[in-house]
C-alpha cells in the first residue's frame, strides 16, 4: 500500500539528491516557458507557478520524475490555445506518462470546477490526487495577493471540500498545511468585510 501519510518532513538525504540529478527537467521547463506570458490574477505569470509546484513537490520530498516532470507544465493543456499535446508525448522517455498525468489533472471544456475537482477526489490517481493538491497550496499562497473577495471565498470553499479530503488521503503535513493557508485567507475576508462595514 501506498504511504498515505506522512506524518514528519523527510529531509533530502544524499540518495534523495542522486535520484532528483538524474532527472532532466530542461526540456519540461522550455515547454513551460510558453506560460511566461500568461498572468495570474494574484501576479506573476503561469509560468512561475508551474515553478512553484515543483518546489512544492521536492519540499515535501516527493521526487517521481514522472510527478516532477508533469508539475512543470502541469497547466500547458488547459492555458495554452491549441496547445499540441504530441509535444509533451515525444519529448522524452517519460513523455507519454507525463502527459496521461498532466491530462487528468486538465480541467476539461465541459467540464465545471466542481465536476472537475471532483472527478480527481474521486477517480484520480494517487499522483493526480497529489500534484492538485500540490498545485492548491501553490494557489493559496498566491491567494494573499488577490483583492477580489468572491474569488477567495470560492478559492477556500472549493478547497475545503474537495481539495482537503485529497490532502488527507496523501500527506498529513499538506493536509495541515492547507488548513493553515485556508484559516489566514479566511481572516483576510474577515477584515475585507469589515473594511466594508466600517465605510457605510
Amino acid at each position: 500500500m501506498e504511504d498515505l501519510m506522512r506524518i514528519e518532513k523527510k529531509l533530502m538525504d544524499e540518495d534523495d539528491m542522486k535520484s532528483l540529478k538524474e532527472i532532466s527537467l530542461a526540456p519540461y521547463i522550455y515547454i513551460a516557458s510558453q506560460l511566461i506570458k500568461k498572468k495570474r490574477k494574484a501576479g506573476g505569470s503561469m509560468f512561475r507557478h508551474q515553478m512553484d509546484t515543483l518546489a512544492i513537490l521536492i519540499e515535501y520530498n516527493y521526487l517521481d520524475p514522472i510527478l516532477l516532470k508533469a508539475a512543470v507544465i502541469h497547466d500547458t493543456v488547459e492555458d495554452l490555445k491549441d496547445f499540441d499535446t504530441t509535444i509533451i508525448a515525444k519529448t522524452d522517455n517519460d513523455g507519454e506518462q507525463v502527459l496521461k498525468l498532466v491530462l487528468e489533472v486538465t480541467k476539461q471544456p465541459c467540464e465545471t470546477k466542481e465536476v472537475f475537482l471532483k472527478r480527481i477526489l474521486e477517480h484520480g490517481s494517487y499522483n493526480a490526487k497529489l500534484l492538485k493538491v500540490t498545485d492548491r497550496i501553490s494557489n493559496l499562497i498566491q491567494l494573499g495577493f488577490v483583492t477580489q473577495y468572491d474569488f477567495i471565498e470560492r478559492t477556500c470553499d472549493d478547497t475545503e471540500y474537495f481539495i482537503l479530503p485529497m490532502a488527507l488521503l496523501i500527506d498529513f503535513n499538506m493536509y495541515q498545511e492547507i488548513i493553515s493557508l485556508i484559516e489566514t485567507r479566511k481572516k483576510v475576508l474577515e477584515i475585507m468585510d469589515f473594511n466594508t462595514i466600517s465605510k457605510k
